[in-house]
């Protein structure tokens, strides 16, 4: 598959940075984005628990990988694409049935 788009991490001149996140893609309704849902643990020292928490994250989608709802992706920082969207989709680690 050709693909010409300049914000691909792969083909085009985007370049990430600093950590990668694994995911469950929840949401794919907007052109060329997706959110993407990361759980997390932290530690509370006052009551000496963990907490288990989630964070949704606007993450760029290009049309060579095309991740859709229900895929396991890992996005990487790169530059401020949009108001919301600084990550962008690098692979797709499983395809939703």
């Amino acid at each position: 598959m050709d693909c010409n788009d300049v914000k691909c991490p792969v083909h085009g001149h985007l370049k990430t940075h600093g950590n990668e996140v694994e995911g469950l893609v929840v949401s794919d309704k907007a052109r060329k984005t997706v959110i993407i849902e990361h759980g997390y643990t932290t530690f509370l020292t006052k009551y000496e628990r963990s907490l288990r928490k989630t964070s949704r994250i606007a993450a760029y989608n290009p049309d060579c990988i095309k991740a859709k709802k229900g895929d396991l992706v890992v996005i990487a920082g790169s530059r401020r694409l949009s108001k919301t969207k600084s990550f962008v989709v690098t692979k797709v680690m499983k395809r939703a049935e």
